[in-house]
């Protein structure tokens, strides 16, 4: 199935308005030594005639203008709004002035360059306070919203939460919500001084707190010290029992089926009392909660619940168990391929054969990890549910001409590919969504790969598959596949899975490129194979990442005598773990993922193998022959035997 998708031509004529001139005079390497001069504050190298008319000119206006604040007048950098509406420099433009000018209390000059509530937690702060006096009651309700969290706030709400505590907007209950708060998330500094800025009339409930916070244990004697009618008694038991349950979830029963009856709860802090304790109840294996926890998995019916009850069950192989508690669900979630699959498998194990066959069947019929599983079990192909999506070529055209992807053509030309990105992010919050499918497809046609992937995930084009899976980088997945004899589309996924083929991709811990190498990694490596290591901006080379990436997967499969399934979880977790993993399993594939102990990998693996089978299947136009693994992958048995 597909659709053709127009570019209003109303909307083009919008946004040409918005800032699209005559073809750029300047040269971009005249406009990169003023960009590099701007960014070191050096204006006296800033050639303006040299970069007059190119796209990217307002990016060293930008940093000129910033250099002035907090000296400007708020007319020019509404002016320059104006200019910039259609880019993140409109964004940061506005952010920086109002971080110039609330940090000097010019409230007037902020609110006159605002554009309703600001991001960022400081910002909203002096919002509010320019508010107090224009607009008190916007105010209170902003600033008690800042008040109620269970964290400490920046220094500027401070003079904020002061106007309001002393107007009554923030009231003595307020005070004891976020005290509550607090004492949930277990901010020990904030609970030093929060109780104390109660008014006098909430002393019971200050000194019952006392008691409870070095021992949440004694709530059963909460009842003979503060009347259930009091203000706040409800959250101080609620409160109370979430503390106990994490601390000691035995106790936290006990202490429950004490105090349930008398305590002043509503139907919903009861409903999540019940809940936690059945999910550390459950997560913790307390066999003394075992049965109330069940009773209570069913009872409630949380979704949660029942597929950890359900895990629990297959943990222990109770096929029995298992089959019961995915029937408990809500016919939506069990009828996702994950649970028809085991739902498959349990009846598989109970001997009826034709009722497992019927689960898979459902499975099959979804593009997921679980789903291709089922489809193997039965014998199908997979379901890839490819939608193609057509764009006329006049559109794309069209696409070509607007600012904004002149500009992010440019900064990919002058090697700015985080702020090219920058400027599609801002693009994609901002864009009807009726205009996603255009653009999105013309950065296909560009080959900006992860754009593609980001705007087909933010504009919900789930089943567009040539957008979510692009053949990014296809021919050197291939090359190096062939050449390190290791499966070509597992490189792609991988990659798919760690970039999204964004090669200059970096993690918070310092992973690099397409394949997510460490730099560590990388020049082990390179060392391994007698390959000059180049230092670590080498690695946001895609031939070299790739180069280098597919030695590392190569030498995990072997590690695991060839099994992709066990390679890809080192590839995430590290090969000692996935080591440990296997010496304590003898399991099929399916126990054995299912088991994995950390939640990321299990979802890595998954996703891995899921992905390969997709671009196997994009490439080959048919998932006729496909498979996410080998028939021997599916058969072994999952233990230490696979390491060599």
């Amino acid at each position: 199935m597909g659709f053709t998708q127009t570019l209003s031509r109303r909307w083009l004529g919008v946004i040409l308005a918005a800032g699209l001139a005559a073809p750029a005079l300047a040269s971009d390497e005249s406009f990169n030594r003023s960009f590099e001069a701007a960014r070191a504050q050096q204006w006296q190298q800033i050639d303006h005639d040299g970069i007059r008319g190119h796209v990217l000119e307002g990016y060293v206006e930008y940093h000129e203008l910033k250099s002035r604040l907090p000296g400007v007048s708020p007319s020019v950098i509404n002016d320059y709004l104006k200019r910039h509406q259609d880019s993140v420099l409109s964004e940061w433009m506005r952010g920086v002035a109002q971080d110039a000018w609330g940090s000097r209390q010019q409230f007037d000059d902020f609110l006159a360059i605002s554009d309703g509530v600001p991001q960022g937690t400081t910002r909203q702060c002096w919002y509010y306070r320019a508010l107090l006096n224009q607009a008190p009651q916007r105010a209170a309700i902003g600033g008690r919203e800042l008040w109620l969290v269970g964290h400490s706030q920046p220094a500027a709400c401070d003079p904020l939460f002061e106007r309001l505590r002393a107007n009554g907007a923030i009231t003595g209950a307020d005070v004891w919500a976020r005290t509550m708060l607090a004492w949930r998330a277990g901010d020990d500094a904030m609970m030093r001084y929060l109780p104390g800025e109660l008014p006098t009339d909430w002393q019971p409930q200050r000194t019952a707190l006392e008691r409870l916070q070095g021992d949440p244990g004694r709530i059963t004697e909460l009842p003979g010290l503060v009347n259930n009618n009091a203000q706040g008694v409800s959250s101080l038991y609620s409160t109370a029992m979430a503390r106990l349950t994490r601390q000691n979830t035995a106790q936290a029963l006990i202490a429950w089926r004490e105090i349930k009856s008398r305590a002043p709860l509503t139907d919903e802090q009861q409903h999540d009392i019940e809940h936690d304790l059945a999910f550390y109840s459950l997560v913790r294996d307390i066999s003394a909660n075992a049965q109330w926890a069940d009773a209570a998995a069913a009872e409630l019916g949380d979704q949660d619940l029942l597929e950890l009850r359900t895990r629990k069950a297959l943990e222990h192989r109770q096929w029995n168990e298992v089959a019961t508690w995915i029937e408990r669900m809500e016919e939506d979630d069990r009828h996702d391929a994950h649970w028809q699959y085991w739902l498959g498998r349990a009846r598989q194990q109970l001997g009826n054969e034709a009722e497992a066959r019927q689960a898979w069947q459902i499975a099959a019929g979804q593009r997921s990890f679980f789903g291709f599983a089922a489809a193997d079990r039965i014998n199908q192909p997979y379901a890839l549910e490819n939608e193609r999506v057509t764009i006329a070529e006049h559109d794309l055209k069209d696409a070509a001409a607007l600012p904004s992807m002149r500009r992010i053509a440019a900064l990919y030309r002058i090697n700015e590919p985080g702020l090219a990105r920058a400027e599609w992010y801002y693009l994609m919050r901002h864009l009807p969504s009726a205009q996603r499918p255009t653009l999105t497809q013309y950065a296909l046609t560009q080959q900006w790969y992860d754009l593609t992937i980001y705007a087909a995930i933010r504009g919900d084009h789930w089943n567009a598959l040539n957008w979510r899976f692009p053949q990014g980088y296809a021919e050197l997945f291939q090359k190096w596949g062939r050449s390190r004899n290791i499966d070509p589309w597992l490189l792609m996924a991988l990659a798919r899975r760690e970039s999204s083929f964004n090669p200059q991709a970096q993690s918070p811990v310092g992973a690099r490129g397409l394949m997510q190498l460490m730099p560590g990694t990388g020049q082990h490596v390179s060392q391994q194979l007698g390959v000059p290591w180049q230092g670590v901006s080498s690695l946001e080379d895609p031939e070299t990442n790739v180069m280098l990436g597919s030695a590392y997967i190569r030498d995990m499969a072997a590690r695991y005598s060839g099994n992709r399934i066990a390679a890809s979880a080192a590839y995430n977790a590290g090969p000692g773990r996935v080591d440990r993993w296997l010496a304590q399993s003898d399991e099929p594939f399916d126990l054995f993922i299912e088991e994995i102990p950390f939640r990321e990998t299990r979802e890595y693996v998954q996703a891995v193998l899921t992905y390969r089978a997709i671009f196997e299947g994009l490439a080959k136009g048919s998932t006729e022959g496909v498979h996410m693994m080998t028939e021997h992958e599916r058969t072994t048995r999952y233990s230490g035997a696979l390491q060599r």
